[in-house]
């Protein structure tokens, strides 16, 4: 799977969940996503999914979540956190993330090729 911001183009892992199967029939997607805390980019998804969502303790840079059962999530910083997500998948391979992503919102393509 892909993730596509600009003329960046990232590799996904999708976990081996209900909800990230869930959010690969959603594909193709593009999202406006916002930015929070300077970590992370979010955006509203078209429906719910399924969640099973857990406390990680430490988001990694990467790491794509679902927050609720409708809030995507990428996050481009590691840092602790107390919040519960439901695991999507992650980032093979963050370096430049946070360079691609900016500070501000950012148009985001998830695609399966």
């Amino acid at each position: 799977m892909w993730m596509t911001v600009g003329e960046h183009r990232f590799a996904l892992t999708l976990a081996n969940t209900e909800a990230a199967r869930a959010f690969a029939a959603m594909l193709p997607l593009s999202v406006d996503m916002a930015d929070l805390n300077n970590n992370e980019k979010h955006a509203d998804l078209p429906k719910s999914l399924p969640t099973s969502a857990s406390r990680p303790g430490t988001i990694r840079k990467g790491d794509l979540m679902l927050y609720g059962s409708r809030t995507l999530v990428v996050f481009y910083l590691t840092f602790e956190s107390s919040y519960s997500y439901t695991r999507l998948g992650r980032v093979d391979d963050p370096s430049g993330l946070a360079q691609a992503l900016g500070r501000q919102g950012a148009r985001v393509a998830f695609s399966r090729t």
